[in-house]
């Protein structure tokens, strides 16, 4: 049975987007060793979207691209919650899916963040 997905997100400059993560965005976290955290992050979704040539992130050689978007029940005040921790969000998009901005990461990297207009599974269960 299939009990919890784990993201692998990769980045440049690791420490500092996992204080980011623990410190900015308020995920609780365990150190599994040396430093390394693994986050609890709210329940999520999975979509499938095509893939354009270059876009996959090779783990083992097939694995495919991926994009982490979180999502919040009000865009507008989560940017200001975040703007009050010195965080700059781009600009808000307005999508046929949702309301979106990024969160920039101390990386250089960079999540989505977007408020749905759409149903979402976040209540389902998995069999």
């Amino acid at each position: 049975m299939i009990i919890g997905s784990h993201i692998l997100l990769h980045s440049r400059k690791p420490e500092e987007d996992r204080a980011f993560f623990r410190d900015v965005l308020g995920f609780p976290a365990i150190d599994v060793g040396h430093g390394w955290l693994i986050f609890g992050i709210s329940p999520a979704e999975a979509a499938i979207h095509a893939m354009d040539e270059g876009s996959a992130h090779s783990h083992s050689g097939r694995a495919l691209g991926a994009a982490l978007y979180l999502m919040c029940d009000d865009l507008v005040a989560h940017i200001a919650s975040l703007r009050i921790k010195n965080v700059q969000c781009t600009e808000v998009h307005t999508e046929r899916w949702g309301i979106r901005t990024t969160i920039p990461l101390p990386s250089g990297g960079e999540i989505g963040l977007y408020q749905p207009t759409h149903a979402t599974a976040l209540s389902l269960k998995s069999k």
